[in-house]
């Protein structure tokens, strides 16, 4: 098996884990926040494509998938047209808000398009390239693929927690 093929199967998992997170959730679960300083569904699902889109995008010399197909405007967000979330109070957090999980899905399954077609061609070499010279090392393609897969499998087990916590409340 090759490192491409073991990414391709990882990013996967995300969209899998997105899906079932938010499916079937209602305006209200899914911007529903277990407490004032806690993440909803939404707010996480929306950052962790935001994050794959604004690093994957940059890594390969993309089209931010946000802008390039008007996410940006389908979402409405109050929000400075690249913000992905990175710092957000959780003031701002409450401000990202959906009226439906199918606008979350299709934003993720837009970047998951966007992100395979990448991966299908990327070689071995590839994934020694430096992407980000800001680092100590500095970061290569490789290392920005596996930091963004990371990244987005904790935000969407955490999603997956906060479903569960609104499921088990409303049981």
């Amino acid at each position: 098996m090759h490192a491409k093929d073991i990414l391709i199967d990882g990013y996967g998992r995300i969209q899998e884990e997105v899906h079932a997170a938010v499916g079937g959730l209602d305006a209200d679960d899914l911007n529903a926040r277990p407490t004032a300083e806690t993440n909803s569904v939404a707010w996480l699902v929306w950052h962790l494509t935001r994050v794959q889109d604004d690093h994957l995008a940059d890594a390969f010399g993309l089209d931010q998938v946000w802008l390039s197909q008007e996410w940006e405007k389908r979402f409405g967000l109050d929000l400075p047209r690249r913000d992905t979330g990175y710092g957000h109070s959780a003031a701002k957090v409450g401000t990202v808000r959906v009226a439906d999980g199918g606008l979350l899905t299709g934003y993720y399954d837009a970047v998951h398009a966007q992100t395979l077609q990448a991966l299908r061609g990327v070689t071995a070499a590839e994934l020694e390239r430096v992407v980000d010279e800001r680092w100590d090392p500095p970061v290569t393609l490789g290392v920005r693929l596996v930091s963004v897969l990371s990244d987005d499998l904790q935000h969407v087990g955490q999603a997956a927690y906060v479903r569960g916590l609104l499921q088990s409340a409303a049981a």
